[in-house]
């Protein structure tokens, strides 16, 4: 892109006001369902939504596939209204523009009807003065640039995890949707899904039900990007938008491979969120954050203020908490949760019906309904970006250590290391222009 953000910005808005005018003046059958008769909820009362990166996790939170946890996904539900798909592969965003406007057809009645458009860059579906909120399933070196500018556009927003590769970023996610006040959910719907375990777990620990919490162990260590492509250089396949899928990382050639994974390669950048997510949330951190980290034994390991360790690997025979999960040791005993598994000393303490801890946990029984409550109200979400910036914390500390492979100590007021300029310089990294934080 040869040109400014903030240019392209001004040149979308124009461009879409202008696709606005065309499609209010293309004739189309509107129901009487599609106007809040027969109990469907009206126009005016739904949310309005774009879906930005429609593969695996975007289109699947679209159409309610695997690891989306709501049955249909958004263009099911009522009270919400699918007005674009956005992807740089032109297929992916063509199929699900069918879709989606096949499913309203469907639902609201036979004849012609165009409630959704396909586009290839995300900034014009931010210029969409109709659209409410987005939802972000691009590859991850995006997700800190989409999230800064759906905030100034106005746009609530949820974004799948990781949420930013490095900490630089995450704090500017975190100044931009404060500063316009938007509505911010993470991706790491464990405190939502699967049966409450995770809930049960965090009440349990922090109600004393295991003694005094001593050690957690994490099942992953944390992780870091790197940026580097697998393969070797290859045609750009037709209907790729290569340079606009690279966006903020440096230009290379197509490789055969275009996924967020492509930027994976320190620790665990992917799956640690799940995990350290719900160590935050257990640990009562989600303002604050480890202390000091090093590696003993092969084996990372966190300091927190409170005195507890978390290992940065699995508990010594047993893999339960291997799948998302983590398991917490007391002095009085111990607990552990992961997506299949709930487990303790004491089967008592987790047999149903659970007697009540008192604690005060934040309760959400699904993690995109929750999300759209919050949109509704403007209350805080589960996952707020505070939460979900020191959970992205935990995981990129732990990289940072991976890579210099010394003892480290951390300020999570200051969000700097103590004297070690090396360690702080990797707090960041530079964006391919014109795309930046």
């Amino acid at each position: 892109m040869s040109v400014s953000t903030k240019t392209s910005r001004r040149q979308f808005l124009r461009r879409g006001a202008k696709a606005l005018g065309a499609a209010a003046a293309f004739p189309t059958i509107i129901p009487a369902s599609a106007l809040g008769r027969g109990g469907f909820t009206a126009p005016s009362e739904r949310i309005t939504m774009g879906f930005i990166g429609v593969g695996g996790q975007g289109g699947g939170h679209l159409v309610g596939k695997a690891w989306t946890y709501l049955k249909g996904g958004y263009v099911a539900r009522d009270d919400v209204q699918i007005l674009a798909v956005c992807d740089a592969w032109r297929n992916r965003r063509e199929d699900y523009r069918q879709i989606v406007d096949k499913t309203y057809a469907d639902k609201y009645g036979k004849g012609k009807y165009a409630a959704c458009q396909a586009y290839n860059d995300f900034r014009e579906v931010l210029a969409r003065s109709d659209i409410d909120a987005v939802l972000l399933g691009t590859p991850i070196h995006w997700h800190g640039v989409m999230t800064v500018m759906a905030a100034e556009a106005g746009k609530d927003i949820y974004c799948e995890k990781p949420t930013a590769i490095t900490i630089q970023e995450s704090q500017a996610m975190r100044s931009a949707v404060r500063r316009y006040g938007r509505v911010f959910q993470a991706g790491t719907q464990q405190r939502s899904e699967y049966g409450g375990k995770f809930r049960i777990a965090c009440e349990m620990v922090r109600a004393g039900r295991i003694g005094k919490l001593k050690e957690v162990y994490a099942y992953r260590p944390g992780g870091s990007f790197e940026w580097h492509r697998f393969g070797q250089p290859t045609p750009v396949p037709e209907g790729l938008d290569w340079d606009l899928f690279l966006g903020p990382a440096p230009w290379a050639p197509y490789a055969g491979v275009a996924h967020g994974h492509m930027f994976c390669g320190i620790g665990d950048i992917n799956w640690g969120p799940h995990h350290y997510d719900f160590i935050q949330w257990v640990l009562d951190a989600d303002r604050t954050g480890p202390v000091e980290l090093w590696i003993e034994d092969g084996v990372l390991r966190y300091r927190y203020a409170n005195g507890v360790i978390v290992h940065a690997c699995p508990y010594p025979g047993s893999d339960v908490g291997s799948s998302g999960g983590a398991r917490f040791v007391g002095t009085e005993g111990w607990i552990a949760a992961d997506r299949g598994n709930l487990i303790a000393h004491d089967p008592e303490m987790i047999r149903p019906p659970i007697a009540p801890t008192g604690t005060d946990v934040y309760r959400s029984d699904c993690h995109s309904v929750n999300f759209l409550e919050c949109v509704r109200t403007r209350k805080r979400p589960i996952c707020d970006i505070e939460t979900a910036h020191r959970s992205a914390s935990a995981v990129l500390l732990g990289g940072i250590a991976l890579q210099v492979k010394r003892r480290l100590k951390w300020d999570p007021v200051k969000e700097r290391f103590e004297n070690d300029d090396e360690a702080n310089r990797l707090l960041s990294v530079a964006f391919r222009p014109p795309w930046q934080v």
